[in-house]
This record gives structure tokens, C-alpha cells and sequence, in this order.
């Protein structure tokens, strides 16, 4: 339980947000984003607080001005498997602050220290911060250590600048007001943010992280304890980043003229830290959760003891959030891309309920609750209630159906050969196939000896990194830097695509609206509403009219104006996204008054349609198809 003294998660996110729309840091609040991003191919889900801020961070203008800050749900699916130990999430929440040309570090690095000692309540004596140490092109930020020292005096502490990265409280050492060393190097791994690699035109800059010591060390190590270890006593709760630097054709990192910082904070962490829980799930967020998996299973959640059993209440309580907010964000179980992860959060969160002893449906119960507990930060989750209880039972309900297909299709194997024998890699077939764990196969098998145990789970658990490696570099190609696509091919199809869903809204009437969109270098595709198969001569009209306006060559300008301005003169909205008071609008033909398309968006776009046709390139339709029950899809590329 909670002390009553202690901040609950919902006045700390509170307290963010008003310290950072308060004088004298009067910034503005950017929208939260939904987890599935628009218009973005290289990335699945969300997995920042500052994806929605990348188009401003070189420059461009940002409707709502130069302060800005947000509170961003995010998903990283690469810490599925990970999850059950003390920290690790699927979902979580990102605070965040921008100065975009703005203020500098000498504002930042004194309204960090009081925003997290003055609102969240840490403990001044138990805050740690690294800074980027330099190298051969970039010198050490003594900026920021200088800073540091100043912030920290203000509240009593003498903070001395140490090289050696070890020089913190050590084994059941205390942190202390007397302890001087508070600040400490560390190189381009740990302490230097870009986008991506060196190529003209990147941006970068120094970092500095704030740490909290936690009083215990979570995974021994032989070695020397540092704030940025893996021994868990001393955790991450904050990085600022001081884009400073861009990347010149002649090879070499130079000021920019646009000097910007970047704040990041992982909220579920800060929570744990200002409600002194070792743990992020022993936190008032997973608290109704938790009680609930009690009441189901009929265990008592021990966090004294890290064993199976403790697992299985984190995993079945974090996937039952995440699951929960990927489906407020319009998402269904199925077999690809976001539908493929939400599916196996949800079995995964089953089987791990069946090991706790939960026989019957339970998804939809937990559901509800995490509903209860967040709606009041993210009230698209009550407005979408229906849909995410509907699906999750129906995906439980299926999957349990699934795992008595499994439990027949060994049976099958065995009546089929007498003599077949399980291996791991047959393990991890079932497992994949089926949901089955090892457990459960070696079980229908029948298999108890040690030995024989100890070997197929060798081999399972080696098929099992062999997946987990290729998923990874998958994660890291595909979807890589989570960074939209502003090549100029992509920048064509952009445009391109306010010209299709207009052409649309011509031929099929006023009533199409987009539902989603991807778009890559080589195709565009939009979802959009309709409710049959395009005709033959519907598709030739459609495609007749956005050549044409290719062919005029027509301005494309961003605009900004107030967003009931936009509504009033008809601009077209992404569906599902809020949108701030002010917004960027995009434009195409000579007046907003008498354009030809106007659209809510972020951009890239070209400066004017006859761009697009360079070449001799034309429009053309490649495949359309039904995507669901009033819904259309068109994939359309250049030729």
C-alpha cells in the first residue's frame, strides 16, 4: 500500500505538468500521441516521448511555439522477454521538456534538480549525474559540470566533479550530505545522443543524466559499483540531451545555429523513486492490478521473493496494461506487425495467469481495472472500453481453444510414432506454434528425467535466443531509429497522399474519411472509409484526377492557424489524434480559401505538386482490398 503521505503516480504526472506550464518556464503542453504512429514505416510503436517533436528539432517551426513539454505513453516491445524482474515494462510513460532554440542548460540544469527534489520529492542527498567526458572532436562538458555544482549548492550539497566512476557509496554504504563526489564522465556509448550514423546533416549533442540512489543492490557484480552499471542500485530517472552539433559534409561535427535540448524521464521509474518501492510494480500504478491477480488466483504477491511465482504476477499485471492501451489505440490481435505483438502480450499474460492457478477467463477483469486506474490521464481508454474488453476475452477465449489444439497435436505425434521423442527444437515449435510452454510439453510427454529435462531445455533455449537475435534485428532494421522517413521519394508520396484522399472524397463523395496510413520510399497506402470495391472506372478517375493536379503544379504551403480555424475552413484531421489549440495545416493549390487539399499535418511535403511528377513519373494504383467491416485499403506508387 501507499503511505498517505507519499505522492500517488497521479499528482507526480500532475505536478510535471504544471510545473513546466508555471512561470517561469511557461511552456505549452504538446498533445499525447497514439501509440501507433502515422505515416512512419520505420517503427511499430511510439517508443518516445520526443517522436512527436523530430520534424522541429532542425528548425521547422512548431505550432505552439519554442517552450514546449509532454507526458507520452510508449511501448518497447524489445523487453517483452524481460519482463517479471524488478523493472522492466512493456508499456510506459515518458516524460518530457524541449527548449527548441529556446533557453539554454544554464535554465535547464537548475530547473531539473528543483523540479525533481522541490515537486517529486527525492532525496537530494541520493542524486548522482553523468555528463559527456569528450573526445578527440567534441571537448568534456564543463559547462554542464560547472552548472551542476551551482544547482546542487543551492541545496546544500558540495558536488565535486570525479573521474574516477566509482568514487559513489559502495555495498550497503549510505548516500549522505557529505558525500562530494556527484558528478562523473562518461563517453559517446552513454553520454552522446545523434539520430542516427555520421552522414551529412545528422544532429547530436552532449547528454547528462540525473540518478537516483535506490539504497541496495539488486544483481551482484564482483566489480566496483557506478551510477550507470547494471547493478541496479543507482537508477536512470532522467537524461538531458543538449543538441548542440550537426554533422557536415566535410566529416566533421560543428555548432549549430539552432541550439536545442531534449528532456527525457521514464514517469514509472520517478514513481517508484519519490514512493521509495524497489520496484516499479510495487508502485500505486500496478497496485489494483496486483490485488485483483490475488483475488483470481488465490496467491499472495510476495515482492520478498524473486521466484517463478513473482514473475508470473508481473508479467500477467504489465501485459495486462499494455495490452489494454494498445487496443484503446484501435489495434486487434492478428498475425503481423502491432496485432502480432498486442496477441502475444495476451497469451502471454494467459499462460503466465494459468501458472498461477487461474482456470477461467480472466483477461477482460484486469482489463477493466486498468482502465479505472488510468482513465483519468488517458480518457480515450473509457471511451474505447467496449472494443478493448470485447477483444481481449475474444482473443483468451480463442487462444484457450489453441492450447487444446496443442495438447491434440501431441497427442497426434505420439499415436502417429510410438517411438518419437521430444527435442527442443519440437519444444519450441509447440511453444511457438501453440503457446505451449517447455513445461507443458514435457509434461504431455511425459518426459521427468533429469537428464532428459536438462538437455531438450538446452536445446529449447537455444532455438528460443536464436529467435530472440533475429526479432532483435529485426527491431533494429526495420524498425530502427523510430524516426519518420524524410527521403525525397517518401516526401513525394507524402504529398502525393493529400492528393488521393481528396481525389477520393471526389469520386466516392464527401463521407471517405482516412483511417490510418504507412507510407515508405516505394508505395504509399491509405485505410480509409468505404464500404465496397472500387470499380474499374472509379480507380481510373482517381488516379486522372491526382495526375492532373501533379501536372498544375501546385503550391504546397504549411500554415498555422488556431485549430477551430482550421476546423471552420475544412482542413481534414487524422482520425483518433487531438490536436493542440494551434496547428500546422499543409496546404496544397494557392489559398487556403481555395485550395484544392488542406490537411492537420506534420510534413515532410514538397514545395509544389509538380515535383512529385519528376521524371515523367504518374500516379498509379497497385492493389486495393478490404481491410475490415466498412474499411478499404489502396496501395499507390509512382511510375
Amino acid at each position: 500500500m501507499i503511505n498517505s503521505k507519499t505522492n500517488t503516480s497521479e499528482q507526480i504526472r500532475q505536478k510535471f505538468i504544471d510545473y513546466w506550464n508555471s512561470d517561469p518556464r511557461n511552456a505549452k503542453q504538446v498533445p499525447n500521441a497514439s501509440l501507433v504512429p502515422l505515416n512512419d514505416p520505420t517503427l511499430l510503436f511510439v517508443n518516445s516521448g520526443m517522436f512527436p517533436l523530430v520534424p522541429y528539432l532542425g528548425g521547422e517551426p512548431h505550432p505552439l511555439g519554442t517552450r514546449l513539454f509532454n507526458v507520452q505513453r510508449c511501448i518497447r516491445t524489445i523487453d517483452i522477454d524481460e519482463v517479471g524482474d524488478y523493472n522492466h515494462l512493456v508499456l510506459f510513460e515518458m516524460i518530457g521538456n524541449w527548449s527548441l532554440g529556446d533557453f539554454t542548460k544554464a535554465e535547464q540544469i537548475p530547473w531539473m534538480l528543483k523540479l525533481y527534489v522541490e515537486e517529486f520529492g527525492l532525496d537530494i542527498n541520493r542524486l548522482y549525474v553523468s555528463v559527456w567526458g569528450g573526445n578527440d572532436e567534441i571537448p568534456r562538458d564543463d559547462e554542464a559540470i560547472e552548472l551542476w555544482v551551482k544547482a546542487f549548492k543551492e541545496y546544500g550539497i558540495t558536488a565535486k566533479f570525479s573521474d574516477d566512476l566509482t568514487n559513489v557509496p559502495q555495498g550497503d554504504e549510505p548516500s549522505t550530505k557529505d558525500w562530494e563526489f556527484r558528478i562523473f564522465p562518461y563517453g559517446k556509448s552513454d553520454n552522446w545522443w545523434q539520430r542516427g550514423p555520421d552522414t551529412p546533416g545528422e544532429l547530436g549533442g552532449p547528454s547528462s543524466e540525473l540518478f537516483y540512489d535506490m539504497g541496495s543492490i539488486l544483481y551482484e557484480t564482483n566489480e566496483a559499483i557506478h551510477i550507470n552499471d547494471d547493478s541496479g542500485r543507482y537508477l536512470e530517472v532522467g537524461n538531458n540531451v543538449f543538441m548542440e552539433y550537426k554533422f557536415t559534409d566535410d566529416g566533421k561535427w560543428v555548432p549549430m545555429e539552432q541550439k536545442n535540448i531534449d528532456y527525457g524521464g521514464g514517469l514509472d521509474r520517478i514513481i517508484s523513486a519519490a514512493q521509495g518501492k524497489r520496484s516499479i510494480y510495487e508502485t500505486d500504478l500496478f497496485e489494483p492490478i496486483l490485488n485483483k491477480i490475488e483475488m483470481l488466483s488465490g496467491n499472495k504477491y510476495n515482492p520478498e521473493v524473486l521466484d517463478e511465482n513473482l514473475k508470473s504476477f508481473r508479467v500477467v499485471a504489465e501485459h495486462a496494461r499494455s495490452s489494454s492501451f494498445i487496443l484503446a489505440d484501435g489495434v486487434a490481435p492478428s498475425g503481423k506487425d502491432q496485432g502480432y505483438i498486442l496477441r502475444r502480450l495476451i497469451r502471454r499474460m494467459i499462460r503466465h495467469g494459468m501458472k498461477l492457478g487461474i482456470e477461467d477467463n480472466f483477461t477482460k477483469d484486469l482489463a477493466i481495472d486498468v482502465i479505472g486506474k488510468m482513465e483519468g490521464s488517458y480518457p480515450h481508454l473509457k471511451e474505447n472500453e467496449v472494443f478493448i474488453i470485447d477483444e481481449i476475452e475474444k482473443e483468451e477465449i480463442k487462444f484457450r481453444r489453441t492450447l487444446d489444439k496443442g495438447v491434440k497435436e501431441i497427442e497426434k505425434m505420439i499415436e502417429n510414432d510410438s517411438n518419437f521423442k521430444l527435442n527442443g527444437e519440437t519444444a519450441f515449435f509447440i511453444y511457438e506454434t501453440y503457446g505451449f510452454p517447455l513445461e507443458m510439453s514435457l509434461e504431455e510427454f511425459g518426459i521427468t528425467e533429469v537428464s532428459e529435462v536438462e538437455k531438450i531445455t538446452k536445446e529449447f533455449n537455444l532455438k528460443q535466443e536464436e529467435h530472440k537475435a533475429a526479432s532483435r534485428a529485426g527491431a533494429e532494421g526495420k524498425f530502427k531509429g523510430g524516426l519518420a522517413d524524410s527521403s525525397n521519394e517518401t516526401t513525394k508520396l507524402h504529398t502525393t497522399h493529400h492528393l488521393l484522399l481528396k481525389a477520393l472524397q471526389m469520386v466516392l463523395g464527401e463521407d471517405v474519411k482516412q483511417r490510418g496510413s504507412n507510407i515508405t520510399g516505394e508505395r504509399l497506402r491509405i485505410d480509409f472509409s468505404y464500404d465496397s470495391k472500387l470499380t474499374p472506372e472509379q480507380v481510373e478517375e482517381v488516379e486522372k484526377i491526382v495526375n492532373e493536379k501533379i501536372e498544375d503544379g501546385l503550391k504546397v504551403e504549411r500554415v498555422e492557424m488556431p485549430k477551430a480555424d482550421a476546423e471552420k475552413v475544412g482542413a481534414e484531421m487524422e482520425f483518433g489524434q487531438k490536436y493542440p489549440d494551434i496547428v500546422s495545416v499543409y496546404v496544397i493549390g494557392d489559398s487556403v480559401e481555395d485550395a484544392f487539399s488542406k490537411e492537420f499535418c506534420g510534413g515532410p511535403h514538397v514545395d509544389n505538386t509538380s515535383v512529385i511528377g519528376e521524371g515523367g513519373k504518374k500516379f498509379k494504383i497497385k492493389k486495393q482490398e478490404n481491410i475490415g467491416s466498412g474499411l478499404r485499403r489502396i496501395k499507390g506508387v509512382l511510375v
